[in-house]
């Protein structure tokens, strides 16, 4: 008895704390501003959902029925357009990007939040070009890596030039989102650990990195999907060969580039369509999967 009592007690609780539609809409009667609030919030979330779905539809639609082994072939010829060797560029770019870019964008985000002096004058540089290098278009960027890994250093078109330029452009978006992610971290679990008799270094990569993962990976995804759907930048640096190279210092081109190839000469429109369905598939999938391993690690 004690237990449905409490029970009814609750559901009473939660009661009181409900509105009506009624009710509410009597409260907006009272502040109309905040109906004409609620009304543009409610109508920008429905555009952009209709939005997003609109141009998920329209590329299944359009890409799906095209989808066949022969754009999975290991080769590329001008009969099967394949895709393959596109998939595989640009998991290597991907992977290569991260790893010159995650590092360094890491621990520059430490070096800011937890040992420059704030109000330091070199600091507030680093952070005002780290948002100055965020709003550069990307033609920008795949222009200095040709002059620069391409020509200057004599890389040739390869992937490492392009992994080299896209490491260039990522960096400050994992730089900021690292420290924004450092800087949510409470103080008190700093002092905890040094009331612990912990050091600096200690705490910055048991305490303090640990509870910041997921700040810190949500700014990797964004940098993924950088990587994933650059065209302009690769053009310059990666080359357009649409094949597999034996190393980092081949050509190669990705799916957004092989994506964009296709669809400029005008033969292959159905196989670039296709590629978009490929491309948006590997998207979610890298995420999903940045998302599961955020999780995992943010349990341990």
């Amino acid at each position: 008895m004690e237990a449905v009592k409490e029970m009814e007690s609750v559901e009473k609780i939660q009661a009181i704390n409900k509105t009506s539609w009624i009710q509410r809409m009597k409260s907006y009667k009272r502040t109309p501003l905040s109906f004409v609030l609620w009304l543009l919030v409610n109508v920008a979330m429905i555009a952009t959902v209709a939005v997003l779905a609109y141009l998920i539809v329209y590329i299944l639609v359009n890409g799906v029925p095209y989808l066949n082994s022969q754009l999975f072939e290991l080769k590329y010829t001008s009969e099967n357009a394949s895709v393959f060797p596109a998939i595989i560029n640009t998991l290597i770019m991907t992977v290569l990007s991260l790893v010159l870019a995650v590092p360094l964008g890491i621990f520059a985000a430490i070096y800011l939040v937890e040992y420059a002096k704030r109000g330091n004058k070199l600091v507030e540089v680093v952070r005002l070009t780290a948002e100055t290098l965020s709003g550069i278009p990307s033609i920008v960027y795949g222009l200095f890596g040709m002059l620069f890994f391409v020509k200057a250093l004599g890389w040739g078109l390869c992937l490492l030039s392009g992994a080299a330029t896209m490491a260039i452009m990522i960096l400050p978006l994992i730089m900021r989102t690292t420290e924004e992610a450092l800087k949510s971290v409470p103080d008190s679990f700093r002092e905890g650990s040094f009331g612990l008799g912990a050091g600096k270094l200690r705490t910055v990569f048991r305490i303090i990195l640990p509870s910041a993962v997921p700040g810190i990976l949500s700014g990797v995804i964004l940098g993924i999907g950088r990587i994933v759907g650059e065209t302009a930048a690769l053009m310059y640096t990666a080359g357009t060969i649409a094949e597999i190279p034996t190393n980092v210092m081949g050509s190669g081109r990705t799916l957004a580039l092989h994506m964009y190839v296709l669809s400029s000469e005008g033969l292959y429109m159905d196989q670039a369509y296709a590629t978009a369905v490929i491309l948006l598939i590997l998207v979610v999938g890298i995420n999903a999967l940045s998302s599961f391993i955020a999780r995992k690690l943010t349990k341990a």
